[in-house]
């Protein structure tokens, strides 16, 4: 495993684009050539503002329920105090005994993710079987949950990967939850179980590892467990599992999109951009990288998507000539050039960037845009990105040369490390050193061995080569911290509709649930850990909020509808 990390560090040829200037829109589209961090799918429920009614008839808040915990600033030094971390919970399928199920969305305002509360998700099917309560926790920096009122580098200084799994632990041993003997459910006298997907998949992992025998047990859906700096990786899943002619016909493009930028051709050159509705863009670079939007589709896709999601869209325009489908080889380079860029400027261009300027939507130097200095907090791109630049890397980018690849060549690793700088002018003095070897001698990476921790992944998950199923890696299933493999996308298992759609999604789940059930029933209580804090007061419910939730019926599953 070593060997395959230093030749990730040493084959820097190409490098992605990472460019988070734009927004992320309203319906959490990522608008722009924003590199896509790895997050978790939202859960639309019918109604979260509605009363829960509890297996024992109790009436319950709504899921929409907002609290307030005391969190520590900096949990090395506790003197400068605390701030209030936002956090969802119900105790719908609780009977005492049962384990507390912590969650966090992770990278992302975690308003709106009250359905992980439910048997939506795997949380609310572990808490119906083993008669748990469920948390959503926002994590730092994300959304309200903010340990300083920016989010500039002296602010920044205290989001780290250290800091979130304190958080986490801090949490647990010191809650006191708002149900009935809410303080006398600490990890000492009650099972905690750690979920978590994607970033917090992997934050799942690295928890237990770095303070085991806080949680009794974890889950890790798409657990991006090691940190890699040019993780091209990151589009095999999509090269190998997308429509063989869409694939084809992209690599021929990209193909020649790098060998005319390369060249003395100016006519070509200016004939491509236009061809793309970039033809004001300033530099090469920033328009070959765009076109990686396309690929990055391909994240949004669950088993519950079909044919019409939008990375499907997008292959249909390459690929459906005159009402007759390409061959697997693709129609070929002319037509597929020219149908890319039609899509482009006739719907594509619009939809990621709307009415701003190509140049505005996807150029990466111009540094006087606000989005480089913008320090107002509830910005998530910014705020992933200093994780980025400093302890994960995970840099999106084109194949080595050799390896067919979908995606240019032409950004280099100085490109992403420069928007590093660009963005965080006062951290980086003498250069950026993503520090992806630290993180993953400090956290065990793939080389994580810890019992009761199960991960679950997908082979058609783009980040699946950070996981432990990563091609090539062998980490061991075992008993005692197994692996379940699907033929999900990106966090599939989280999701209940979509083990009800895709057998080997379900499988998963049901391997996941069996585990658990056979090991919180070897639970015991342990004397509390000297020096840990007293559980603080109640948490004040401080709104219950309306959202505006598109309105659909809840799979067969979900509220009561499964074994109780």
């Amino acid at each position: 495993m070593k060997i395959r990390r230093q030749l990730l560090s040493a084959s820097l040829v190409p490098v992605l684009l990472i460019h988070l200037a734009a927004a992320v829109l309203p319906d959490g589209r990522f608008h722009g050539n924003i590199v896509r961090p790895p997050g978790v799918p939202r859960v639309t429920l019918a109604d979260p503002d509605a009363p829960v009614v509890s297996r024992n008839g109790t009436q319950l808040p709504p899921y929409s329920t907002t609290y307030l915990f005391d969190q520590l600033i900096d949990h090395n030094n506790p003197s400068l105090g605390t701030f209030k971390q936002r956090f969802w919970h119900t105790y719908e399928f609780y009977e005492p005994g049962g384990p507390i199920i912590l969650f966090s969305p992770g990278e992302q305002n975690a308003d709106g993710f009250s359905g992980y509360l439910t048997n939506a998700t795997f949380n609310g099917q572990l808490a119906q079987q083993q008669n748990g309560s469920t948390i959503v926790l926002e994590h730092r920096f994300y959304g309200l949950s903010n340990p300083r009122p920016d989010l500039s580098v002296d602010s920044l200084k205290f989001h780290t990967l250290q800091q979130a799994i304190d958080d986490l632990v801090y949490f647990a041993n010191t809650v006191n939850l708002p149900m009935p003997n809410g303080d006398q459910l600490t990890p000492d006298k009650a099972p905690w179980v750690l979920v978590g997907g994607s970033y917090t998949g992997a934050l799942t992992s690295w928890t237990m590892v770095n303070k085991p025998d806080v949680f009794f047990a974890g889950y890790g859906s798409s657990g991006v467990v090691e940190a890699i700096l040019d993780f091209w990786e990151y589009f095999e899943p999509i090269r190998l599992n997308m429509p063989k002619n869409c694939s084809a016909d992209v690599h021929a493009v990209i193909s020649h999109v790098d060998e005319v930028f390369t060249s003395d051709n100016a006519t070509a050159i200016q004939a491509i951009k236009d061809n793309f509705g970039m033809g004001d863009m300033t530099h090469l670079d920033d328009v070959a990288g765009a076109l990686r939007n396309n690929l990055w589709d391909w994240q949004s896709l669950q088993v519950t998507t079909g044919p019409g999601g939008q990375f499907f869209k997008f292959c249909d325009a390459l690929e459906v000539k005159s009402g007759q489908v390409a061959p697997a080889s693709g129609w070929g380079l002319d037509h597929a050039l020219a149908a890319w860029g039609a899509y482009w400027r006739s719907t594509y261009l619009a939809r990621i960037c709307g009415k701003s300027t190509a140049e505005d939507c996807l150029g990466t130097y111009n540094v006087s845009q606000s989005f480089w200095t913008d320090t107002s907090i509830d910005n998530a791109g910014r705020s992933w990105f200093w994780i980025v630049c400093n302890e994960v890397g995970y840099l999106q980018e084109g194949a080595p040369v050799g390896h067919s690849s979908l995606v240019t060549r032409l950004v280099q690793p100085d490109y992403d490390l420069r928007q590093c700088q660009q963005m965080f002018p006062g951290a980086f003095p003498n250069g950026v050193n993503v520090q992806v070897d630290r993180t993953n001698e400090l956290y065990k990476g793939w080389d994580v061995r810890i019992n009761r921790l199960f991960f679950a992944n997908g082979i058609r998950d783009p980040w699946k080569d950070a996981t432990v199923s990563a091609a090539g890696i062998n980490v061991p299933s075992t008993a005692e911290q197994p692996i379940g493999l699907g033929d999900g996308f990106h966090c599939s298992d989280l999701l209940t509709s979509a083990g009800n759609v895709d057998a080997t999604v379900r499988a998963v789940q049901v391997k996941a649930l069996a585990s658990m059930k056979s090991w919180l029933a070897t639970w015991k209580p342990t004397p509390i850990p000297r020096g840990t804090p007293a559980p603080q007061s109640e948490p004040a419910v401080i709104e219950q909020t309306v959202h505006q939730h598109e309105v659909k019926p809840i799979n067969a599953f979900v509220k009561g509808a499964g074994s109780g």
